[in-house]
């Protein structure tokens, strides 16, 4: 059976609504505790997951559901909501307005719809398969820039590119890219569907913060060129189509590889 969007939509904006109802009341108010993996936590990213993943289920009792900080629940084989509760836990734990919950559903393991919150500039991009992307209701569009030196060129933490391997890109990002920036995890990512960042390179994370982008950047005139890593790890480079050939060219010429784009 064909997805109901609009429903689909309707009902990851409530959740997204309940989220903000458990994150802004917190906000600068909030300590944090390291997880296992040594990423931080807060008591306001379990709170914001569990509204989320209730009202999920109220709307689509039948979809199965992963989340960051609860795990997977459901059916293999049924479209799977995909929920990042806070990305930019580190930000948001210091007092930064840069978090942003993240809601995606993947469909036969495909990305087909993307939610990304920005709470605090109560701002939020919306869109779904052949739908557009929409910020606050309003269509946006990627940059058709195509120069890196007069781009703006953004990215994920550096050391990750040492981390896979990829310093000489990142030597190469820094010696090419006029205008080179560092906006914080999927706050980053939701200025590239409004052009004002042309392009983004991220190479080191997890299914969660990178379903919603995916899809919205692709629903928004953008190209999206994958990465991925042996431990299983993902990244991407995406925005602008004539700036994500010319940096996916790079990671090429480092002698890098990366599967095919979806």
């Amino acid at each position: 059976m064909p997805l109901d969007f609009e429903a689909v939509a309707r009902a990851a904006e409530a959740a997204a609504d309940a989220a903000r109802a458990e994150t802004l009341p917190r906000f600068r108010r909030v300590g944090f505790e390291t997880k296992a993996d040594g990423s931080p936590v807060t008591e306001a990213d379990k709170a914001a997951e569990r509204v989320i993943r209730d009202s999920l289920a109220k709307a689509f009792p039948d979809f199965a559901v992963l989340g960051e900080e609860f795990g997977a629940e459901g059916r293999p084989d049924a479209p799977r909501f995909v929920i990042d509760p806070i990305d930019g836990t580190i930000a948001f734990s210091r007092g930064l307005p840069l978090y942003t919950p993240l809601i995606g559903l993947l469909d036969e393991g495909r990305p087909v719809f993307g939610l990304i919150d920005c709470p605090v500039l109560d701002e939020r991009y919306v869109g779904w398969l052949g739908g557009g992307c929409r910020r606050n209701g309003e269509p946006t569009r990627v940059s058709g820039d195509d120069d890196v030196a007069k781009a703006i060129v953004a990215h994920g933490d550096p050391y990750c590119f040492q981390r896979v391997g990829a310093g000489a890109v990142w030597e190469r990002l820094a010696r090419e890219c006029g205008l080179l920036r560092g906006y914080t995890d999927a706050f980053g990512h939701a200025q590239v569907l409004g052009g004002g960042v042309a392009a983004f390179f991220e190479v080191w994370c997890n299914v969660w913060d990178m379903t919603p982008t995916e899809i919205l950047v692709k629903e928004a005139g953008g190209s999206y060129a994958p990465l991925a890593h042996p431990d299983g790890k993902i990244g991407a480079i995406f925005g602008s189509p004539r700036l994500v050939d010319t940096l996916a060219g790079w990671w090429d010429e480092a002698g890098l590889t990366r599967p095919h784009a979806r």
